[in-house]
């Protein structure tokens, strides 16, 4: 059984059909585009006073606008939709630290 599912992992990647998935938009696009996310979650070390809220805003806002493109497109790039929720993700998260951080700042003014 286990076997079966590795030799068809394995001629999947051997295909001519997996090869041309990798030479196409569809592939590099999603993978350029996780340095979004990849660059939000190393910010989350970081102190809240650097975080830009229009940006963050911004990125949101790209985020949900290139997820229903991803899922609306056909045929469906799921490797971008994933990107876009995983930034959509870490940008609210920078977002609530933002909000956080000025409430804070605020009351201990």
């Amino acid at each position: 059984m286990a076997g079966t599912l590795v030799r068809k992992a394995v001629d999947h990647l051997k295909s001519k059909e997996f090869r041309d998935y990798l030479m196409r938009c569809h592939f590099w696009g999603p993978v350029a585009n996780w340095g979004l996310p990849i660059a939000a979650f190393s910010d989350m070390k970081k102190s809240p006073e650097i975080i830009s809220g229009r940006m963050t805003f911004a990125l949101c806002c790209y985020s949900l606008l290139f997820m229903r493109f991803a899922y609306k497109v056909q045929p469906r790039n799921w490797l971008l939709f994933a990107c876009h929720v995983t930034n959509e993700s870490a940008q609210l998260i920078q977002g609530g630290r933002l909000i956080k951080y000025k409430m804070e700042k605020k009351m201990g003014s």
